[in-house]
């Protein structure tokens, strides 16, 4: 445990004041393998009660140590197993499980819950098809339940069949929201190696080797990383990365610090701390903006990468002599609508998609909420997805596709959703076709690092 004496809180304030230091998420992970029943209307009545009988106060908890404290918590979250796990013990129409999940978190009064869910990296159980192909109509009918589907690892390889089909999945959310900026594509997230403790969404769900509930922070702070960056603008390179290093241990002492008090009051063990320097559209709290401040012209230009993997690693080494247990995801996020920086850089053609996926093989995640024209072939989207998951999985880290086709629009029009989504401008893709690759199906086999046994 790392206890914060009066001179570590007092540090704190500046950086809440004036450089955006938040906590992103508390998120209360709840395992549903015991909601299972041969009848489905049971078995959602059993995962309701549970929800809200194990996050009952998690809200309230929430905002007591905000006020207790002064450090901003953004969003309290729940994950859960997923959910193709419990529909293929119970059955029924997945739809009514999304309603369940949905109206669990009205009552408790979290933000967003995840675990909509369905791992497929090595192919398809049972109800893990019905429930993917359910997704656009449970996005669409619910605005907390968030779905992730893992299409690919290390260990198993790609399984194409499932990556063909969710460029098909991800283009009918978009078009069965298109009156609410397809929202619904905003809320579900394509992974390779996805992991059972991420806080965030909206990727996160709970593991099958996850405790029966358990409390996960995920942390902020971009602008303090830029503001410590400011005072040294003549530093070398080594000298960067151990100001970001050092930044990065006080960022994540406040993390486990409200890590542990979650966890006493809520009487659930604490799992993680995700190190993951999360941004917001808010000026002066951009991944983007720590770049540049590194000495990029602008975030897309020829160094990015470089810079990116610094600091990635930098927050890594630093947070993880912070906390007793870190875990998710863990560096660096580059969601594009999510990022102040990121949106200036992408509307004036400086940051491209080609270049955020190289910028993903060295950070956390892959390419997030980025908007493309509403009329690109699914056929291409998945060829997106293969590409991200073929990174992930040579590299042995987690990679995903939050993609959104913004029907109706082109490059130079946006999407707007306002609050912490942000804004997308439409960003061109090439669109010489991967069809025939695509529509080969089969599974891309594991790599030779699989091998490790």
């Amino acid at each position: 445990m790392i206890d914060l004496n009066m001179s570590d809180i007092l540090e704190t304030i500046h950086m809440i004041d004036e450089e955006n230091l938040d906590i992103r998420t508390i998120t209360m992970g709840i395992s549903l393998l015991d909601c299972a029943d041969s009848d489905p209307v049971r078995a959602c009545e059993r995962i309701y009660e549970k929800i809200c009988r194990k996050a009952e106060h998690l809200v309230k908890t929430g905002e007591d140590i905000e006020r207790e404290y002064g450090i901003p918590i953004i969003n309290k979250r729940i994950s859960v197993t997923p959910i193709s796990m419990i529909l293929a013990a119970s059955g029924g129409d997945p739809v009514l499980y999304a309603k369940t999940l949905e109206k669990a978190a009205i009552e408790v009064g979290a933000n967003y819950l995840g675990g909509y869910s369905a791992l497929v990296q090595k192919g398809f159980a049972a109800g893990d098809e019905a429930l993917i192909r359910s997704i656009p109509e449970a996005l669409s009918v619910t605005d907390h339940v968030c779905s992730s589907v893992n299409i690919g690892s290390t260990k198993a390889g790609i399984n194409m069949d499932a990556v063909a089909l969710m460029g098909h999945i991800i283009r009918e959310c978009a078009e069965k929201t298109a009156d609410r900026e397809c929202v619904a594509a905003s809320k579900l997230v394509v992974f390779c190696n996805a992991v059972e403790d991420n806080p965030f969404m909206a990727g996160a769900f709970h593991g099958a080797g996850e405790p029966d509930c358990v409390i996960n922070v995920g942390v902020s702070g971009p602008g303090v990383v830029r503001h410590a960056l400011k005072k040294i603008p003549d530093a070398n390179i080594t000298e960067v990365a151990k100001l970001v290093k050092n930044t990065a241990f006080k960022i994540t002492r406040v993390g486990q610090l409200v890590a542990n008090e979650a966890s006493r009051r809520l009487d659930v063990p604490f799992g993680i701390v995700d190190l993951s320097l999360a941004p917001t559209p808010a000026v002066g709290d951009s991944v983007a903006h720590v770049l540049e401040e590194m000495g990029l012209e602008q975030c897309g230009a020829a160094g990015t990468t470089a810079c990116l993997a610094l600091l990635n690693d930098a927050v890594k080494k630093g947070g993880v002599m912070a906390s007793s247990h870190v875990g998710g995801l863990s560096g660096a996020f580059i969601p594009v609508s999510e990022d102040a920086g990121m949106i200036d850089a992408a509307r004036n053609g400086c940051l491209t998609i080609e270049k955020l996926e190289a910028m993903t093989a060295v950070c956390s995640v892959g390419l997030d909420m980025i908007a493309i024209p509403g009329d690109t072939p699914a056929e291409v989207i998945s060829g997106i997805i293969a590409d991200e998951a073929a990174i992930g999985m040579v590299n042995s880290k987690t990679t995903a596709v939050r993609i959104i086709p913004a029907v109706g629009k082109q490059p130079g029009d946006e999407l707007e959703y306002g609050g912490l989504f942000g804004s997308a401008p439409i960003m061109p893709v090439n669109t010489a076709s991967p069809a025939h690759f695509i529509h080969r199906g089969g599974r891309i086999p594991a790599p030779l690092q699989s091998l490790k046994n």
